[in-house]
């Protein structure tokens, strides 16, 4: 059977975008997997499939490359991009995902989503744990540039208290005007270009360092820009949300 299928990436993360409305679209995991290699298939980080339902513009059915599922910051935002293609939404929109409701907005290149409220945050000695949808560690290092992220996001990833559900691992430096962010990807089980769940949790870990009450920290990653608006509502509780960043469809095919 021949499959319709669009590429599109946000900030370098790449997903396989496919038009699910029908209700007939359902893949394995090892096929997941098989078109999401690099080397003997369309080659993402993830696959996409829009779904229609009720109460909602559209539902977002994401699936990591080894084809289990999470939420996907970078993702819904291309699940946006999408989705105006489809002629779905215009410039907001409500959308499900695998942790419920969220809001969208476009605003000309830039793709918006509201990410759920966050309020449970362990720290890790000098590190932060935080679940934005998916879960992360975030360690603050002196150059993110020289950092192997691959080695060391792998053993924090399969250490004992995460090997079990696994976790996204967010290396970052600070600079004078944003932070720098590299990110392990469970799932990928490598480094990715980006992650929008893991910025958000990095821009809060970095209110909380700096104690400070700011509502808009500007991050820079592998692949592009991204900004988190947020406010701080307590202590170790922050709510409205923002992830903000470029999407973009790259090519279209049948497989």
């Amino acid at each position: 059977m021949a499959i319709k299928f669009y590429k599109y990436q946000g900030t370098g993360n790449d997903f396989i975008m496919i038009d699910g409305r029908d209700g007939t679209v359902n893949f394995s995991a090892d096929e997941i997997s098989s078109l999401c290699n690099r080397r003997f298939g369309i080659g993402a980080d993830g696959l996409i499939i829009i779904k229609q339902k009720e109460g909602v513009d559209f539902l977002m059915d994401y699936y990591n490359a080894d084809g289990s599922q999470s939420f996907c910051g970078n993702g819904s935002r291309c699940a946006q991009a999408f989705a105006q293609k489809l002629g779905m939404i215009q410039n907001k929109s409500t959308f499900e995902a695998i942790d419920g409701i969220h809001l969208g907005r476009i605003e000309g290149s830039a793709f918006a989503t509201k990410m759920g409220n966050v309020s449970e945050i362990t720290k890790v000695d000098s590190d932060y744990f935080i679940h934005t949808g998916s879960p992360h560690y975030v360690k603050y290092v002196k150059n993110v540039d020289e950092v192997d992220v691959y080695q060391e996001g792998k053993v924090i990833r399969n250490s004992e208290p995460y090997e079990q559900e696994g976790t996204n691992v967010n290396f970052v430096s600070v600079h004078q005007d944003h932070l720098k962010v590299r990110t392990y990807e469970r799932g990928v089980e490598d480094e990715t270009l980006s992650c929008g769940t893991g910025v958000t949790a990095v821009a809060i870990s970095f209110l909380l360092q700096m104690n400070s009450e700011e509502s808009s920290v500007n991050i820079a990653t592998r692949g592009g820009n991204l900004r988190i608006e947020l406010k701080r509502t307590a202590s170790t509780t922050f709510e409205n949300i923002w992830l903000i960043g470029p999407a973009k469809e790259v090519f279209s095919g049948e497989i």
